[in-house]
């Protein structure tokens, strides 16, 4: 590593999973990141999806969880929120790599004639479309600085041996010898089971799952293997036997109380060492020198002890899944650690809170209606179609009747402005055309540069600014008092603007709009605690150490009847957390050096 900018070549750290999909490689992946920033080193990230899919935009939540939105539009898998989150990084639609798009790049190639009449086939031409990708995107900087990064970490989805994922394994396999020794560290993330009846830890799939990847042309440097507990001597010995690996080379990642922990789970088990030492870095740091996750460390411990608990409800229609509204609770987390807070999420699904349901399934009804009733804050995400939407509407007008701290996001707000208009302007059938075409009343209305015929990044996608309208608002001061700010939308119906006037006559105060003062980004009631709905996904930019404004608020205002009375007249500035007499459980000195945002909260309201 040098001061001009990285390395003189690319180092990469591939992370595969083997046995059962779902053990986590891509909190592994973020992690291994983590670990390699805190000893210096610049950080990329790659995940490659072995889907037909072009992109995640089209899937369901249900099918593959929530669909994260990058600055440039680019619609990916939600590891990728992982990494930007775990990282602090800004990645582009390319750091998803997808069959689908390996396919599309190869054949618009052969219509271009650019194989010059030769057959295109899966070897070679994919598997070298599969490797100059990762080395074109690879070099892309994600963390603000000028040239490349030092180190890559690509994470291979789906499980070694799935048919979708052959080109790719292929294509790694190639990629190691193309790069060299000491430029390719492949970390094999595996189960190792315990028997309940036996009682022992169980080597044998994690055996099998290595000759696999070995049969593929991967030889794994590290293993990192799944457990409820660490792994036994014998087990690890088995493992480097049968494996090949060396047994400080295997890794256990057994079950911690929440995933902050893995990257400390990682370095106590040298696990920076092992890489670093098998891609030839160990001249480049101190190894006596611990990794720098002060920070981290003291996040990570203050999430475990926080006892006083404030309770969100979210009401929306992906509620069997939370990884449906992943980057909402990572948010929401952000916001109640930084506040310390223990955040306890009550999912509604919205359609319970509907009249057809009480007739239907009283039982449900009620037990809906009771968790929103008892919720300190209501959030209601943004979807898709119209299933759900009255609930979503019952629960906003709840919440502005009974001045319960509110956030609504994308559909959220749009559900906010038409609950105003019925309840407030008398429009009965006041409605988005999404769900109501033929409405008179047409709150919210389709973009003019949307599509209805082709769903696939076709709305209004990425990055756009929003520029605050007042500034005495508590949009505004939660922003600290900017004068506009960039977040991430993903919408393809927004509030209809020839009915603006008539809303703000009655009360409803758009604070933020786009450049084009048309285009309606945030909402606000002025004389409510605290009731905001803002047209983009806040969630998307939201990380541990720097938790989004409106969740921070929405948070704050939530528990506004238990925040120590310090904070009623004085801004947090950041680093002077230890002079806020927030801690409650006498670890002040311990947490000292997390910073807190500049946000303060009484029961009338956010102020700065």
């Amino acid at each position: 590593m040098n001061k001009g900018g990285g390395m003189k070549k690319m180092k990469y750290v591939v992370v595969t999973g083997g046995v059962v999909s779902g053990l986590g490689k891509g909190v592994t992946a973020s992690s291994i990141g983590v670990l390699l920033k805190a000893c210096g080193f610049r950080v990329t990230s790659i995940k490659i999806d072995p889907y037909l899919n072009t992109d995640a935009g089209t899937m369901s939540p249900f099918e593959h969880g929530e669909v994260f939105v990058l600055d440039d539009g680019g619609e990916v898998d939600l590891d990728l929120g992982n990494y930007e989150r775990f990282l602090d990084i800004k990645l582009t639609r390319d750091n998803n790599i997808t069959t689908g798009k390996i396919y599309q790049a190869v054949i618009d190639k052969e219509r271009r004639g650019d194989y010059l009449g030769k057959t295109v086939q899966v070897v070679p031409h994919i598997t070298d479309a599969i490797q100059e990708w990762i080395e074109r995107v690879a070099m892309i900087p994600v963390d603000g600085q000028p040239g490349p990064a030092d180190v890559c970490v690509i994470e291979l989805g789906g499980t070694i041996g799935d048919i979708e994922s052959m080109p790719f394994t292929e294509a790694l396999g190639q990629f190691s010898y193309r790069v060299g020794a000491g430029n390719f560290c492949l970390v094999h993330v595996s189960l190792v089971p315990v028997l309940s009846a036996v009682g022992e830890q169980k080597t044998k799939p994690t055996q099998h799952s290595v000759r696999g990847l070995r049969s593929l042309g991967l030889t794994p440097s590290i293993l990192a293997c799944r457990s409820t507990l660490a792994l036994e001597e014998n087990a690890k010995q088995k493992l480097s036997q049968f494996c090949h690996v060396p047994a400080e080379n295997i890794i256990t990642l057994y079950d911690v109380p929440n995933i902050w922990h893995l990257p400390l789970l990682l370095r106590d088990q040298k696990a920076h060492e092992a890489i670093l030492g098998v891609l030839n870095l160990l001249g480049f740091v101190q190894i006596s020198r611990e990794p720098n996750l002060e920070e981290w460390t003291s996040r990570a411990e203050l999430c475990d002890m926080l006892l006083e608990p404030v309770r969100i409800a979210i009401v929306g229609k992906y509620t069997g899944l939370s990884d449906s509204y992943l980057s909402l609770l990572k948010a929401l987390l952000h916001a109640s650690v930084s506040l310390r807070k223990k955040l306890v999420v009550d999912w509604i699904p919205a359609s319970d809170l509907e009249d057809e349901t009480a007739k239907e399934n009283s039982d449900v009804y009620k037990a809906a209606w009771k968790l929103l009733k008892g919720s300190d804050g209501v959030l209601v995400p943004g979807g898709f179609g119209d299933r759900g939407v009255e609930g979503k509407i019952l629960a906003a007008k709840y919440a502005r009747e009974n001045r319960i701290p509110f956030l609504g996001i994308c559909l959220g707000m749009q559900i906010a402005v038409i609950e105003f208009a019925r309840s407030i302007l008398g429009l009965q059938d006041a409605n988005s055309t999404e769900f109501d075409p033929d409405t008179k009343n047409p709150c919210v209305i389709f973009m003019p540069e949307g599509s209805k015929t082709h769903l696939g990044g076709t709305m209004r996608l990425g990055s756009r600014r929003t520029y605050f309208q007042v500034m005495d608002c508590k949009s505004a001061k939660l922003y600290g008092n900017r004068s506009f700010i960039d977040e991430r939308h993903r919408h393809r119906y927004e509030v209809n603007p020839d009915m603006v006037s008539r809303l703000e006559d009655a009360g409803l105060s758009f604070t933020g709009k786009d450049e084009t003062g048309q285009r309606m980004e945030i909402v606000e009631l002025p004389n409510h605690p605290y009731y905001i709905g803002a047209q983009f996904h806040p969630e998307f930019k939201s990380r541990p150490g720097k938790p989004s404004a409106l969740f921070l608020g929405l948070i704050a205002a939530a528990a506004c009847d238990q925040l120590d009375s310090s904070l009623h007249a004085h801004k947090i500035p950041n680093g002077t957390a230890k002079k806020i007499s927030l801690y409650q459980n006498g670890n002040a000195a311990k947490f000292a050096k997390i910073p807190t945002d500049g946000i303060y909260s009484n029961c009338n309201g956010v102020h700065a």
